[in-house]
């Protein structure tokens, strides 16, 4: 393909990911608010309902929320890492042995906290009952979670003077049944349709044009690349992700797989705008998100181009790691989008980028995700930084701090304030103590880093960032199935995942308790543009001052010499 031909290309795929998203904004946005203010409950919801002994008109105080989405997910690690223990008498096991307890414990936690971090080839590690009963169950469920939270938060704006957030079961499955399901079903025919594999043949043996053999593998492919995608997941059905053909096989399933994992982080402020009862609202939110995604994708496609160090000009291009059936524009969108989002999916090797370029979807984890973010994730992100940013306008301009009616006094903003500071804690943490003990950093030096100096340090980086943030993408260069990364790496997604959940249900709790404070004249506006540049710039600045430091060790250092 030639560098003309490449160019339009990816700048076509740009603007068919804009306008379905446009397309696509009003209509799902309006779809998800009414599934969480509907009075209706669906015939086979009610079924599950009285399995599990829940009465749906009966809501919850956000304490037991909070127990209800702690619960539900502390099982789901227990029932992940017993599949994958008894691995080898299950049905479709494809003659695989048992996962080894710890890396069994990385995938479990990996999985229910929605990141989809991957210390495994899974195509040599699982087999398809698990990948089904265990890894898809999770991408949906989790999914869900981080939904539900969204919506509790949103409640709590949008009530006054209640006690309760919602009821975390019918929420969790109402996602799962409305949501989720139905769109996973027409993503995964549509990739069926266009190439993506799917079905039980397990690993067939074929002949090369060179007379000699290879073994292919198969399976459920397409059923879970679209939930996948659609949940900000990530986790990949065999170990190139994104970028193996069998699961991303064209330009246009890029652009499908894109659209997938965008589609409803971008819709959940609209459905915020409809439940608080303010559609400008959800349009300032978008905004701030639309204004930070633009900036992020446009770095990255623009340093890639520039094609930074002797390797990239001597080749001409930077083309390391990344497919030519997708080219830079096409490779840069999906870094982007999948950074921007807690997807983590790749269909090229960040690992490769230059220097600056790989910075980029770093940047774009230590912002928190919040643009537009993962589903549920990063609309809640975003709604505790406007509350922060209201905080600082009415410091700035002597106003109010209020918040669609509500006071934002000491309470929310220790609330906001520890919610923001956890994720920098787990990551400069995590990659301190890797190299702070002498045991730890000499396994590994001798193990897990292949490329030593600067770019070592990025790795790591790189590694307890998405962790942290539940992201779960990783620059491919780290070898990270050890006992000091399995363990160090799950418990940073474990607490990078519930310790925010925790505080955002908190917050909820204290808003909706709350009664509607009447605007005044010193109200400070938030669906104006001046909110939006304020809480963009509160966005970007808070995570400048805390990883600043760190990025000049690191991907600044190795770019700028």
């Amino acid at each position: 393909m030639t560098d003309t031909a490449s160019l339009w290309l990816g700048v076509l795929q740009i603007a068919t990911v804009v306008l379905v998203l446009v397309l696509l904004y009003r209509p799902l946005g309006d779809w998800i608010a009414g599934i969480f203010t509907s009075e209706k409950d669906w015939a086979p919801e009610r079924g599950v309902y009285r399995l599990i002994g829940v009465d749906a008109h009966s809501e919850q105080t956000a304490p037991a929320y909070t127990r209800g989405v702690l619960v539900f997910s502390a099982v789901g690690v227990l029932f992940v890492y017993a599949l994958q223990r008894l691995q080898a008498v299950l049905p479709y096991s494809l003659d695989l042995p048992p996962v080894p307890e710890g890396l069994a414990f990385n995938t479990a936690v990996s999985f229910v906290t929605n990141t989809n971090w991957q210390s495994y080839s899974p195509e040599l590690t699982l087999g398809y009952t698990v990948q089904l009963a265990g890894l898809a169950v999770q991408n949906f469920v989790s999914a869900a979670v981080g939904i539900a939270v969204a919506v509790a938060l949103v409640r709590g704006f949008a009530r006054h003077g209640a006690a309760t957030i919602g009821n975390f079961w019918v929420d969790l499955l109402r996602t799962v049944t409305r949501l989720l399901l139905p769109l996973s079903i027409l993503a995964a025919i549509a990739l069926v349709i266009a190439g993506v594999v799917q079905n039980f043949t397990g690993f067939t043996e074929v002949g090369t044009i060179t007379g000699g053999t290879q073994v292919l593998p198969g399976g459920p492919v397409a059923s879970q690349e679209a939930i996948k995608e659609l949940g900000t997941n990530g986790g990949g059905f065999f170990n190139a992700n994104s970028a193996h053909p069998f699961e991303n096989p064209t330009p246009w399933t890029n652009v499908l797989e894109i659209l997938l994992l965008l589609a409803i982080p971008v819709a959940m402020p609209r459905a915020f705008g409809r439940m608080v009862g303010d559609d400008r609202q959800g349009y300032a939110i978008l905004a701030v998100m639309t204004v930070i995604a633009i900036a992020s994708i446009t770095a990255v496609t623009w340093l890639e181009t520039l094609g930074q160090g002797t390797a990239p000009q001597l080749a001409g291009a930077a083309m390391e790691g990344k497919e030519q059936r997708f080219g830079i524009l096409g490779s840069t969108l999906f870094a982007g989008a999948t950074t921007l989002t807690s997807t983590g999916a790749v269909n090229s090797m960040h690992d490769s980028y230059t220097a600056l370029g790989g910075m980029i979807p770093m940047v774009n984890m230590m912002l928190g995700e919040i643009a537009p973010g993962g589903v549920g994730s990063g609309l809640y992100g975003m709604l505790v930084l406007a509350v922060i940013a209201v905080f600082v306008g009415g410091l700035l301009v002597g106003r109010t701090p209020e918040y669609l009616g509500k006071k934002i006094g000491p309470t929310q903003i220790k609330l906001a304030s520890l919610y923001i500071l956890v994720t920098p804690i787990l990551v400069l943490t995590g990659t301190a103590l890797s190299f702070a003990i002498p045991a730890i950093r000499a396994d590994m030096e001798a193990t897990s880093i292949w490329n030593p100096g600067v770019h070592g340090l990025s790795e790591v980086l790189y590694a307890f960032t998405s962790a942290a943030n539940n992201n779960g993408s990783a620059f491919a260069g780290l070898t990270a199935n050890t006992p000091w990364l399995n363990t160090a790496l799950g418990v940073a997604m474990l607490l990078g995942r519930f310790i925010p959940i925790a505080l955002v249900l908190a917050l909820a709790g204290t808003l909706a308790a709350q009664q509607k404070v009447p605007a005044t004249a010193g109200t400070l506006p938030t669906s104006r543009p001046q909110f939006v540049g304020l809480l963009t710039v509160v966005a970007v600045v808070i995570t400048a001052l805390t990883y600043f430091p760190v990025l000049t060790l690191g991907p600044l250092a190795e770019g700028l010499v």
